[in-house]
């Protein structure tokens, strides 16, 4: 069931007349990504999951950074498989982009997708605690906002399906041939990434 703490909030950030079909609080999965975009002095996004966080935190101080050819970390790709491909500039890798940490990234944020009858959305709440009351979540809800969006006809395609141990995969993949891969915990169900996906494939 997709998360309804965010229905309101993403109602009010929609322009007027768009409808929003589908919701689901999700997060990047872990893996080989595609290609990271050019450094700005200012980037829009703060960190995904908290799980991500502590994961790829951990294999960063017990692994050394080898690469592939192509860029890929080598324990990403071997714990985790690839999450994402694009070329910087791709649909993929800006959407990958918004929702990268900015240093130092002391806060953590819910990733939310969004689709409306004419875009697809990436949306970050606001700063979440470890250990929060229901007010807590209801205020970070509130403090939701767009980080990223692209046009329904961008989307070439949407599907779930297993990876490895996890059944609940939602892969998104764009008209310019990049595509990126969202997922819930294993715990939660995976309903509301069926939702997105059936909600961008259904014109």
């Amino acid at each position: 069931m997709a998360d309804n703490r965010y229905q309101e909030r993403l109602s009010q950030l929609v322009e007027p007349g768009e409808r929003v079909l589908a919701i689901a609080k999700t997060e990047i999965a872990q893996g080989a990504r595609p290609a990271e975009m050019p450094a700005t002095d200012s980037p829009e996004s703060s960190s995904g999951g908290r799980g991500g966080i502590l994961a790829s935190g951990l294999l960063n101080l017990i692994s050394p950074l080898i690469s592939f050819s192509a860029g890929d970390r080598l324990v990403d790709r071997v714990a985790y498989g690839i999450a994402g491909r694009g070329a910087p500039g791709s649909a993929a890798s800006a959407l990958q982009h918004s929702r990268r940490p900015v240093p130092p990234a002391t806060t953590v944020e819910d990733t939310i997708l969004a689709v409306t009858d004419r875009r697809l959305l990436v949306c970050a709440s606001g700063p979440m605690k470890l250990w929060s009351s229901q007010a807590d979540d209801e205020r970070a809800a509130a403090q939701t906002r767009v980080v990223w969006s692209a046009p329904r006809a961008a989307v070439a395609d949407a599907r779930v399906g297993w990876h490895r141990l996890n059944p609940k995969r939602l892969r998104i993949r764009f008209t310019d041939g990049s595509w990126l891969a969202f997922v819930v915990p294993i715990a939660e169900s995976g309903k509301p990434l069926r939702e997105i996906a059936a909600a961008l494939t259904d014109r």
